[in-house]
């Protein structure tokens, strides 16, 4: 039996949160696997209006006042969300790996009254000059009493006894949240998105992908994020599902009984995660074998080998999972093959903050290789500007869940919408005859070849990654020429140029003496390596692209990109001062 939400019609958050706690009353909805610590939805209800109460009549709050939240995942993230939105005030949601620079810029810009805050950051939170009338720490609701030293030991029970009595009256188009972007172009913004517009995007994932009241998401994308906020945790409070929160960075160690003991029926996660998983377990298992090794090198063994593979996976993943989310990023079309041949429950979605998040999406019976699926219920899609041979161009969208502007930014506002209301992307896309989606790049990153040619650096990146021992990679012009930034695993590395460097020197006929010498050293072997394998790859690449995008140097570096809550790489950093 299908539940009673498909025609349900909330504008705001207080309606929202109403129509679940009466639809659900009893059942759990947010479970933290680390603390113990549950709710269930009427505790949560009780919890959110005494927390209310706490913020209107403690601290002398008023409809509209900002109120920041810092922490990592965990039960009580959603009762401050509810308590601050369903209340008329404005939630400013950071992300937990947000630099001190970040936080005190986004704290001072949003003018934010009180914070919430995890004892995990608080040192964190040292280093930022404080502006906050009030701090609170979110695992107890303690009220820090001493801003200046931040002592937990000097604080005081913040939490009500009594629950709110009269609240606000909000309306569908008041602001809700200001969610600030730490995007790949450079400065965050903050993007402002009312009622009506969140609440509209949550009400479009049942047409996506239906969930069930009883089912079981695991989180394990941070909650500031909108990806991650909207699909993963407004969609399944919403609909009657439960969460469970690691509370811990997801490690191997951490995540593995997590999956064991949830064994969940959803998961979000960004492309970065599975090709992870599919490069550094997967495909070593079947290359250790030299049987196996030989068989995969056909299109038909590969299948074969995947589907096995995914068997595993699947049963890795705790045997119940019906739906593995794939957004925030371009995912490694080799990475999918294996997904596809493997059977394994994937599906794409493609949005942007600014969207909340999601313009367009799929469901794994639905999904195609490649595409992020089309244009979810409530947004219409349209490309302007499409080149005349590839039909290619920005992709513009309309819709209520498109926001209503940066805050404090008219100017920049203005240059993201056309003069008749779309909001523009920056993406360039096509689409195929029945409306799925594909996305080529970003425009900002397109490259101009030397004859007027477009060149999309993420396609020419997604191959490079293909290749064995590079992580990530990063595509740039840089004097006129491609260069191929490549983050490469150093540790095997390491392993692989001493084999080589063992097989090499037995071939006289290869190496002089005074070479064979000079390899004695192992960073000379290392280096050595290196350049064997700068011509292997730049042949690698070359021979699957076209004319124009052919790397013609490769740059090697030890340390990781640095990364959106997302795993985008922040390519503005790199970029510069080419």
């Amino acid at each position: 039996m299908k539940n009673n939400y498909i025609d349900l019609k909330p504008k705001t958050f207080r309606e929202l949160l109403k129509f679940s706690v009466k639809s659900y009353v009893n059942s759990l909805v947010w479970i933290g696997l680390s603390s113990g610590q549950k709710y269930t939805y009427t505790q949560a209800y009780d919890t959110i209006q005494r927390l209310k109460n706490a913020l209107f009549n403690k601290l002398g709050l008023k409809k509209g006042d900002k109120v920041a939240l810092w922490s990592e995942n965990m039960p009580n993230w959603g009762i401050v969300f509810f308590s601050v939105v369903s209340s008329g005030l404005v939630l400013v949601p950071l992300l937990p790996d947000f630099s001190a620079y970040e936080i005190e810029n986004i704290l001072s810009h949003s003018e934010s009254k009180v914070l919430f805050i995890s004892k995990r950051l608080l040192s964190k939170l040292k280093e930022v000059k404080n502006t906050m009338e009030h701090v609170i720490l979110i695992e107890d609701f303690k009220l820090l009493s001493d801003l200046q030293s931040l002592d937990v030991s000097k604080n005081e029970d913040f939490i009500s006894k009594k629950v709110i009595e009269k609240e606000p009256e909000i309306k569908e188009n008041d602001l809700a949240v200001i969610i600030y972007t730490s995007g790949t172009t450079g400065k965050s913004k903050g993007v402002m998105h009312t009622h009506l517009s969140l609440i509209t995007n949550v009400l479009d994932v049942q047409y996506v992908q239906w969930i069930e009241k009883g089912e079981k998401f695991l989180s394990i994308l941070p909650l500031s994020h909108s990806y991650e906020n909207t699909i993963g945790f407004l969609a399944p409070f919403i609909y009657g599902a439960m969460v469970y929160y690691i509370e811990k960075p997801p490690t191997s160690s951490i995540l593995l009984p997590a999956l064991k003991k949830v064994r969940p029926s959803f998961m979000l996660s960004v492309p970065l995660i599975i090709e992870k998983i599919f490069r550094k377990s997967i495909l070593p298992s079947i290359q250790a074998k030299k049987i196996t090794a030989t068989i995969y090198k056909t299109r038909l063994g590969k299948k074969i080998l995947h589907f096995i593979a995914g068997k595993k996976l699947k049963k890795l993943f705790g045997g119940n999972l019906k739906f593995f989310g794939i957004g925030g990023a371009k995912l490694d079309p080799e990475v999918e093959r294996f997904m596809r041949d493997a059977k394994f429950p994937y599906a794409v979605g493609y949005g942007l903050t600014e969207t909340a998040p999601l313009l367009a999406g799929s469901n794994p019976k639905i999904q195609r290789f490649q595409s992020t699926g089309p244009a979810v219920r409530s947004v219409s899609l349209k490309i302007i500007e499409p080149d005349p041979n590839t039909g290619e161009g920005e992709l513009i969208a309309k819709g209520p869940n498109v926001m209503i502007g940066y805050y404090k930014e008219p100017e920049l506002t203005k240059q993201v919408f056309t003069e008749d209301g779309w909001f523009r992307t920056g993406d360039l896309v096509v689409f195929d005859k029945d409306g799925h989606l594909y996305i080529k790049g970003r425009s900002k990153n397109m490259i101009l070849g030397p004859s007027g040619e477009n060149i999309y650096p993420e396609e020419i990146e997604a191959i490079i990654n293909s290749y064995d021992l590079v992580n990530e990679s990063l595509v740039i012009k840089k004097e006129n020429k491609l260069v191929a930034l490549v983050h490469i695993d150093f540790e095997e590395l390491e392993k692989k140029a001493t084999e080589w460097f063992n097989i090499q020197k037995h071939k006289l006929s290869n190496f002089s003496q005074q070479q064979k010498e000079k390899l004695k050293a192992s960073s000379d072997a290392i280096n050595e390596y290196l350049k064997n394998i700068e011509t292997q790859l730049k042949r690698y690449v070359n021979e699957r692209v076209n004319k124009a995008s052919r790397i013609q140097k490769i740059e090697f570096r030890k340390e990781p990109f640095v990364k959106t809550a997302t795993k985008k790489i922040k390519r503005y950093l790199y970029i510069k001062n080419k």
